[in-house]
């Protein structure tokens, strides 16, 4: 499972001031912010050696020109983003190994990702990263984003290039995937909320029938850029009828946004979380039943 998902920005401080770069080994750290979890023992608990690699997903003239954290990496959200690969966008295995080797990742590395929207692209990062079987409680958020951190911490635009590795796809210890069949039974299942991730004007015009909207941004801080405080995320989830004791299935429209969704669930510890990678571009290419707000009322 999960642990320590969300890290603060002092998380990732700490340890770039252990080591000066994105490779960083553990150490101590500072407490955490709010909606993020004090992951002081996340990358040193019993012995571990393995080290913290951050992931830059922007684009690559963002990672290059604006600047980035130091030591970090590029993975460009487009590069493992793919209407051609496996299930719903997923990459495909081969692509994503030569992604993860060229970044120099190693099989049990810490990965901390961010982007410059509020975790959603980096989040999306994350879930293709557990469907492909890195340790899940290796893979980390960093809570905020670029803008974030280059309000109180430093940036650069130096380049170095990691040593590559040779990273190996595995399969996961658990899959929270979830198809088009086993969706369709959701929808008449008690204790099952459907959650649509997507705009409330989208939500609108057509969604699963019975789903709940909640809009991702719902969960964000604008303010701070990152999380809101877990009370503020758990009020939030109440209103629409999500809580931990029930199975959560989410959909969007193409499984980026449901990524900041669910790993908002599992922060907050949601054990029973049902992925839809296909979302709503399969759901309609085969024809599944949908309705509009005015029909849901």
């Amino acid at each position: 499972m999960y642990e320590h998902i969300v890290v603060s920005p002092d998380w990732v401080a700490a340890r770039l001031g252990a080591e000066g770069d994105g490779s960083a080994d553990g150490a101590d750290s500072t407490a955490g912010t709010d909606g993020a979890e004090d992951a002081s023992d996340g990358a040193s608990e019993n012995g571990d050696e393995d080290g913290v690699r951050l992931v830059d997903v922007r684009d690559a003239w963002e990672f290059d020109g604006i600047g980035h954290l130091p030591g970090a990496v590029s993975v460009p959200f487009d590069e493992f983003r793919s209407s051609e690969g496996e299930e719903g966008m997923l990459p495909g295995e081969e692509a994503w190994e030569s992604l993860l080797s060229a970044a120099g990742v190693g099989p049990d590395d810490h990965l901390v990702a961010y982007d410059d929207t509020h975790g959603v692209f980096a989040a999306r990062f994350l879930v293709t990263a557990e469907l492909y079987g890195h340790p899940t409680d290796r893979l980390h958020l960093l809570d905020g984003d670029y803008s974030a951190w280059n309000r109180e911490r430093e940036t650069t635009t130096e380049v170095e290039e990691p040593p590559e590795t040779d990273y190996e796809v595995r399969d996961p210890e658990r899959s929270p995937l979830v198809g088009y069949e086993a969706v369709l039974e959701s929808l008449d299942e008690d204790g099952t909320v459907v959650v649509d991730t997507r705009e409330d004007w989208e939500y609108e015009e057509s969604h699963l029938p019975g789903a709940v909207n909640l809009d991702w941004r719902e969960l964000v801080d604008d303010e701070t850029r990152g999380l809101k405080s877990p009370e503020e995320l758990e009020s939030v989830l109440g209103e629409v009828g999500i809580g931990p004791d029930k199975r959560v299935v989410l959909y969007c429209n193409t499984a980026r946004r449901i990524s900041h969704t669910y790993v908002v669930l599992r922060s907050l510890g949601y054990e029973n979380v049902a992925f839809y990678e296909g979302s709503l571009t399969e759901w309609e290419a085969r024809g599944g039943p949908t309705e509009t707000e005015t029909e849901a009322n």
